[in-house]
């Protein structure tokens, strides 16, 4: 059934709520352009603007690696004194008008771009929240293909409702998300793919990113968002920026034995030995022009020497981003 924005918030809103069902349909094979329309389907097709995460505001800053960083990898960004980067704040949903105090514009987003002097770029994509809905790219899409074809005034049991019944880690990602963040610079985010890290010795380990904020996660309280503007977060890393820099540690997440390698769905346990690989500082807005934003794309298999995938998820997002990058130009 095709849904439109205006009527989605209600969809996901009834979504977080729903908590009973019976079994959905076996697995399906899911295109690249099937994945994309599914998302169109959730949140509606709108001009020039992302399938999903499509509200944001891009940054420029600098990375400047730890010292332990290249223990455990090859890549150039870790070996280099700084590399230039720019970033991408955003909210969730593929709705470019969604206010950052609806409950639904969480997870928050960031992207980032590593510049290497060779003219070269390697890519991170994370979210706020510390794992995914569900384990396949083929289950994502019988995801969002439920939400869509679930509302407040669809008969019972909804898709969606038969869907949380096998799938109830979906069932936790949409009800456990976190309170409103003060700000884009206060919440942690996290790379919920893994890969595979190898140092000059040939010595690998497998690694997922973690994104902390040096001040801190502070968030609001449901009377404090009250008070907010629908575009408080854009308007409040503005002014942020342009009064002081801001930092985030960047880590590596070490598995273990046993833990899920190719599963995101699946967080692994915060006892993990964490390795900081370095300290990004934010200190300029980019640029946020139409043309700009239309420029910047992230890939999450844009990867450089030292780096693998180790989860196929990474793949298939990779296939599905330029389509969508295509549709906004």
């Amino acid at each position: 059934m095709k849904q439109y924005s205006g009527n989605i918030i209600k969809t996901l809103a009834f979504a977080a709520i729903i908590l009973t069902g019976t079994k959905i349909q076996a697995q399906t094979v899911s295109t690249p352009q099937q994945m994309v329309d599914a998302l169109h389907g959730t949140f509606g097709k709108h001009s020039n603007a992302r399938a999903v995460h499509a509200k944001g505001i891009i940054l420029q800053g600098t990375f400047i690696p730890g010292s332990e960083a290249k223990k455990i990898t090859k890549a150039a960004h870790f070996q280099n004194k700084s590399t230039p980067v720019t970033l991408r704040f955003s909210d969730f949903t593929g709705i470019p008008s969604i206010s950052d105090t609806n409950p639904l514009s969480n997870p928050r987003g960031l992207a980032i771009k590593f510049n290497l002097p060779s003219g070269q770029t390697t890519d991170i994509i994370a979210h706020s929240y510390n794992g995914f809905p569900v384990a396949t790219t083929d289950e994502f899409r019988q995801l969002l293909q439920a939400i869509s074809s679930s509302g407040p005034n669809a008969p019972h049991p909804t898709a969606l409702e038969q869907f949380f019944v096998t799938h109830p880690i979906a069932k936790t990602f949409l009800t456990s998300q976190k309170p409103a963040t003060t700000s884009f610079a206060t919440l942690s985010y996290y790379g919920v793919n893994s890969f595979k890290f190898t140092n000059q010795k040939g010595k690998s380990k497998f690694i997922r990113y973690q994104f902390i904020p040096v001040e801190g996660e502070h968030f609001l309280t449901k009377e404090e968002l009250a008070s907010y503007s629908p575009d408080y977060l854009s308007e409040e890393i503005t002014k942020r920026t342009a009064t002081k820099p801001f930092q985030f540690k960047l880590y590596a997440q070490i598995a273990e034995e046993g833990d899920e390698i190719a599963n995101p769905s699946i967080a692994w346990s915060d006892s993990r030995k964490l390795v900081l690989l370095g300290t990004i500082t934010i200190n300029a807005l980019g640029d946020n022009s139409t043309q700009g934003d239309k420029k910047l794309s992230f890939l999450p298999n844009n990867i450089t020497d030292g780096i693998e995938i180790a989860d196929p998820m990474l793949d298939d997002r990779s296939k599905a981003y330029p389509i969508s990058v295509k549709e906004r130009q």
